[in-house]
């Protein structure tokens, strides 16, 4: 498995295909793996890279060390100027939060942005209320129960409050495996210190920029979309059908087909 030391870490990433590097950031309990579905498609017109995040899964969490944010924003950071930038980068929920975060700080680094259900919180600039804390709460009460040795039951919480009641159940067994084998995450991501969206970073961002969304996911993650279209400066907004938040693996081919036709035209 290829890996690129970013800051003393060893970044692993699954990769396929020769040209133009697009780089894939997975979201919670997720890794490289979650990408598979993407890997030939993308990997026929790009040199795509699937990101396992420092940490999660061929990593563990006991390794110890910082899983924020503001780590895991350097660590892209850092990938892509190894790779000599700019590239073309794509984040799905916690994954869409670090896309965004990198396309603000660093918009050298960036060609073309791609946000799948982006994770977080807005703030008043962008009509969001005070942070309740229930986002902070659910995070907490999983990463309890999985540091108490109930992983299952950590994880069904966890999976409910992206996919609604039910969705740990739904979920095939191999998505369960990879969010198993990254349970233990959790126990740092409670702690990650994730800031919410503000006017004022979306308009930093530079890049043309693409939003996909499932027509059947939670809504939240649809806010969160309404509020970045209507402030970043180029962007294109896509409804995946047929798809919850999971939406590069529900439909696939129409998340696919997507991206390919926005990169196309950046």
């Amino acid at each position: 498995m290829p890996s690129l030391i970013v800051d003393g870490y060893p970044i692993a990433y699954a990769e396929a295909g020769a040209g133009e590097p697009l780089l894939l950031v997975h979201g919670t309990l997720g890794d490289q793996r979650s990408f598979a579905p993407q890997m030939e498609a993308f990997g026929a017109h790009y040199h795509v890279m699937a990101l396992s995040m420092r940490h999660c899964w061929p990593g563990q969490w006991e390794e110890g060390g910082d899983f924020t944010i503001a780590r895991h924003v350097a660590d892209v950071a850092g990938f892509i100027r190894s790779l000599g930038g700019p590239v073309r980068l794509l984040g799905h929920s916690r994954g869409g939060h670090i896309a965004f975060r990198v396309a603000e700080r660093h918009p050298e680094l960036i060609r073309a942005l791609i946000l799948a259900e982006p994770g977080g919180e807005l703030d008043e600039t962008l009509g969001g209320a005070p942070a309740s804390g229930e986002q902070a709460g659910v995070f907490a009460a999983a990463a309890a129960l999985i540091a108490a040795g109930e992983a299952e039951a950590g994880l069904t919480l966890f999976a409910a409050h992206t996919g609604g009641p039910g969705a740990w159940e739904r979920r095939p067994e191999e998505r369960r495996v990879i969010s198993r084998d990254n349970a233990r995450t959790l126990l740092g991501q409670k702690d990650e210190r994730r800031a919410p969206y503000s006017r004022a970073a979306a308009e930093a961002v530079r890049a043309p920029s693409l939003l996909l969304g499932g027509d059947s996911s939670q809504p939240q993650f649809a806010t969160i979309l309404d509020a970045l279209e209507g402030v970043l400066a180029d962007t294109r907004r896509v409804t995946i059908p047929h798809a919850t938040h999971n939406l590069n693996l529900d439909n696939p081919e129409a998340f696919n087909r997507a991206v390919l036709d926005f990169l196309a035209a950046h």
